[in-house]
């Protein structure tokens, strides 16, 4: 019998595209595409001052997707990251000026990161309030506490053995890009080669499956989000050492910067499916686009629709080929 138009075998690229679809490479060509665009739309974009400092920035956003890639995965979200940098920060600013020692201040500050992490976790993983709602009022929560205990004033004055990691060089790189590529190394790792990182896909597949093979849902939830915490923190910390300062509205709008990495990276936003070297891809696509709109002098507001609209283009074609799979 002769096949109809029904029964015909997919084309080439068709196959091509959907058996071998690794949503890391469509993002990792994005990232060359947007490249060579800026390359030739602005003559500064591959100055090597601008690339230096186009790794600084990308290194703080990079480190928070990283935490947000856990939080996607089980199918959360986490809009208190960018409170999160701003707590961290201002609190160890102002350890160190009331005279504690850096390392301690440092070690607070993480601390006050974490438990704002954990947090998250228990109130989502022990009541039916969703994870946006928790989050959002973290994120009030976190901003707020910043403004209070520096009074709604950057706390300045730091010691140059804290801001030389912020403004340091290690070789020809910053300090902030090794510590992402350590924490990028590190939560590799522990995504792919460890049973908590096969229970973290498994929650964003079927939360219901998991928890009837006994595994602890609310501990893995907890975990979860308190790595997001701590890695918001390390974040928080390194931006506090650059500019020399614990600023209480810094982080403003970074939480949007690391679910579009997170999401363009090719996480898929429902949980169950992504990966770190996806994410990083993702923060350097995003950080490569705040670069080239700032040198291309477009205005603040619009570079926010611009975002706005990249996340959904990039949902949409996640689902658009998930589909058809």
């Amino acid at each position: 019998m002769q096949e109809t138009s029904l029964q015909k075998k997919p084309g080439f690229l068709y196959r091509i595209s959907h058996s071998y679809y690794k949503p890391e490479i469509f993002a990792g060509v994005g990232l060359v595409a947007l490249s060579v665009i800026l390359s030739f739309a602005t003559p500064y974009f591959l100055n090597s001052n601008n690339l230096i400092n186009l790794a600084r920035q990308i290194s703080l956003y990079a480190i928070i997707a990283s935490g947000m890639t856990f939080v996607i995965l089980t199918g959360g979200i986490d809009l208190s990251v960018g409170s999160i940098v701003a707590v961290t920060g201002t609190f160890a600013a102002g350890f160190m000026k009331s005279g504690m020692p850096v390392s301690l201040s440092v070690l607070l500050g993480l601390l006050i990161a974490v438990v704002f992490g954990v947090f998250n976790g228990l109130v989502i993983s022990n009541t039916r309030i969703p994870p946006i709602i928790v989050t959002l009022s973290t994120m009030s929560i976190g901003r707020g506490a910043a403004l209070l205990y520096s009074n709604g004033y950057p706390i300045s004055g730091l010691p140059s053995t804290f801001t030389s990691f912020g403004r340091g060089y290690l070789g020809p790189l910053p300090i902030p890009v090794y510590v992402m590529v350590a924490i990028f190394i590190l939560t590799y790792i522990v995504i792919t080669n460890t049973r908590f990182g096969r229970y973290v896909y498994a929650l964003g597949g079927s939360e219901e499956t998991v928890r009837l093979s006994g595994i602890a849902v609310k501990k893995i939830k907890t975990l979860v989000y308190a790595i997001s915490g701590l890695l918001a923190g390390i974040s928080g910390l390194l931006l506090a050492s650059r500019l020399g300062s614990g600023q209480p509205l810094a982080g403003d709008g970074w939480e949007l910067d690391a679910i579009a990495a997170v999401v363009v990276g090719g996480t898929d936003i429902a949980g169950g499916r992504g990966t770190i070297i996806g994410t990083i891809i993702g923060a350097f696509i995003i950080g490569v686009l705040n670069n080239g709109l700032n040198l291309l002098n477009v205005s603040p507001y619009l570079q926010l629709v611009v975002k706005g609209f990249v996340i959904i283009g990039a949902v949409l074609v996640r689902a658009g080929v998930v589909r058809n799979k």
